[in-house]
């Protein structure tokens, strides 16, 4: 029987979040320790533990099917493979940071210094695009230490709450680019193996449309309706259902999370009373 063959990270936080992202897609894992592989109980799927900077050559290779982790590993390690789905979590930004007692007089402040990172290939063409003369000093981790112990000047590194640059003394002062979880692809990916790439593909929108929706209900007069619709217009249109009370109805919608807290206020002087949001499990458009 054909497996789809997926790499995602061994350890971390990208981790867990790609593996809960397939348990939410009803894919059942047995407990593993992850020294390489496990396999599904429910869905032909083979799970391959790797380095996350080694995920592009496995899938590149056809080793693996598909593979998640992070965009800013893909353009860096610049290997030949599809970009498939970004999936919504683990975003961060790549970002220049400097000592914070320096003054920063913009991106010229970079020529002839040296940037110490773990992503040499992406630094060095933001540098050649605007013009800087600048020495990369490539290592592989402990990236922010480098300014403090005379390494570096300043920094190229991941950025996602920028706690650790404020320990280390450091400011951000250029964002080069956001980064968040992506699915990419063997190119030329056998045909059995594109059919199950084809429903875990479905199983993962229905699970990123959900999270990224809420179900509303909120009782209203029926004199706002209107209004209300315009502004909860739903999947197709609300569900509008009437209350014992004369003159008021029910009204069902979804909305996106992020859309909610500009429209509440609204919604409140339209007369809407008992607003429930509520997380929605799967959703299937």
């Amino acid at each position: 029987m054909s497996k789809l063959k997926i790499a995602v990270q061994k350890s971390g936080r990208l981790s867990e979040k790609s593996l809960e992202l397939l348990k939410q897609c009803g894919i059942k894992l047995p407990n593993s320790d992850r020294k390489l592989k496990t396999e599904a109980t429910n869905f032909p799927v083979e799970i391959l533990f790797l380095r996350d900077d080694d995920i592009p050559q496995y899938v590149e290779q056809g080793v693996a099917d598909i593979g998640v982790l992070g965009e800013n590993e893909v353009l860096e390690k610049d290997k030949t493979v599809d970009l498939l789905e970004r999936l919504g979590f683990a975003s961060c930004r790549l970002s220049l940071a400097i000592p914070k007692d320096e003054l920063y007089t913009g991106i010229t402040y970079f020529n002839n210094k040296k940037i110490a990172t773990s992503y040499p290939k992406m630094l060095a063409k933001f540098f050649v695009n605007n013009d800087i003369n600048a020495e990369i000093e490539e290592i592989g981790g402990s990236v922010e230490i480098a300014p403090g112990i005379g390494l570096a000047h300043a920094i190229f590194d991941i950025v996602s709450t920028g706690s650790t640059l404020l320990m280390n003394g450091l400011k951000e002062v250029e964002q080069v680019m956001r980064s968040e979880a992506v699915l990419i692809g063997y190119p030329d990916i056998k045909a059995p193996q594109k059919e199950l790439l084809r429903q875990l593909s479905f199983r993962i929108n229905a699970v990123r449309n959900a999270y990224e929706n809420k179900y509303i209900l909120l009782n209203a007069p029926e004199s706002a309706v209107a209004q209300i619709c315009d502004l909860l217009p739903g999947m197709k249109s609300p569900t509008i259902l009437p209350l014992v009370e004369k003159g008021w109805c029910s009204l069902h919608s979804v909305i996106r999370e992020d859309q909610f807290w500009e429209v509440i206020g609204q919604l409140k002087s339209y007369g809407a009373q008992g607003i429930l949001v509520v997380p929605i499990e799967k959703m299937i458009l």
